[in-house]
């Protein structure tokens, strides 16, 4: 079964809020909701009053002092708070009825996911978990490409950020506690596998081995009979990060294209999430993908717990 929404009940367009203040959200979500040609971006509301406030003040919103007014004057909410904050907000915005426009992860436990994904069931709302190389301009396209294609025998992704180099300076994210703790698995890792799985299949099975500092490797059997491998960090040295996929079957070798236009790619996912609302269908990205993408972090997860 499927639900529709009117979004554009009185003539207007949908009012989307945002949740979050930090760098992500001052870079990239605030921005790409101004610029929105479809929707009005309604207010802010931050755990840091003062952040929010300018936040608000940069873009000419309104800035909220509880989530829950926020939800109450919007038709869709963006997220850009740390995952085990995200969630149990992002159950409340969807009972107030709420549009969820997801950071990824979605959590970083299995039950926070699940309550998550359950709560837009219940609900009735549409969720969208922002997953770059999945909306980002010319990646989204190959993916699709690739995906119609039969024949790949196995494909090798990595993600070498340089959040935390070994040369000690720290990049604008460093400051954040969820990625000090949980590393480039986390952090990246969706990224990794939002590409991985659409072309390859479901993961069958999955092998988790440590590397140095937050390095991790993961060997992955796909539904198609494919494996693959992703590396996966925000360690590395500056010289040496990078983002690459490359695919190796009968149709030949494919290599995932350079992309760069973030706040772009952030303004087609709140399009795919206003289409999912209009329409009832849900995206490849909802939030039942960003449950699966979390069941599987937390396994790989468990498996490095357990060698140590």
């Amino acid at each position: 079964m499927t639900i529709s929404y009117d979004l554009n009940s009185g003539g207007r367009p949908p009012r989307v809020g945002l949740l979050g203040t930090g760098p992500w959200a001052a870079r990239t979500h605030a921005p790409a909701l101004a610029a929105h040609a479809g929707s009005e971006f309604a207010g802010v509301w931050g755990r840091r009053p003062e952040a929010a406030a300018e936040l608000a003040r940069t873009h000419d919103v309104k800035v909220y002092d509880s989530p829950d007014a926020l939800f109450a004057d919007c038709d869709a909410v963006a997220f850009a708070l740390p995952p085990d904050v995200q969630a149990p907000l992002a159950v409340r915005a969807a009972a107030a009825g709420c549009h969820l426009l997801l950071d990824k992860p979605v959590a970083t436990g299995v039950a926070a996911a699940r309550e998550l994904h359950e709560a837009t069931v219940r609900h009735g709302v549409a969720g969208v978990v922002f997953l770059t190389l999945r909306f980002a301009e010319p990646t989204a396209g190959w993916v699709a490409e690739q995906a119609a294609l039969d024949g790949w025998f196995t494909a090798r992704a990595h993600w070498f950020g340089a959040v935390f180099p070994p040369d000690g300076t720290r990049s604008p994210y460093a400051a954040s506690p969820w990625r000090q703790e949980k590393g480039g698995l986390w952090d990246v890792g969706p990224h990794a596998l939002s590409v991985l799985i659409p072309v390859l299949g479901e993961v069958t099975s999955l092998s988790a081995a440590r590397g140095p500092a937050d390095l991790v490797h993961l060997v992955l059997r796909h539904a198609s009979g494919a494996s693959s491998t992703a590396a996966l960090t925000l360690s590395a040295p500056r010289e040496a990060s990078g983002v690459g996929v490359e695919l190796r079957g009968t149709p030949g070798i494919a290599s995932l294209p350079d992309w760069s236009d973030v706040p772009g790619a952030y303004g087609r996912a709140l399009d795919a999430l206003l289409e999912s609302a209009r329409t009832g269908v849900p995206h490849p990205c909802d939030t039942g993908f960003g449950l699966r993408l979390t069941e599987l972090l937390a396994e790989a997860d468990a498996q490095l717990a357990a060698a140590e």
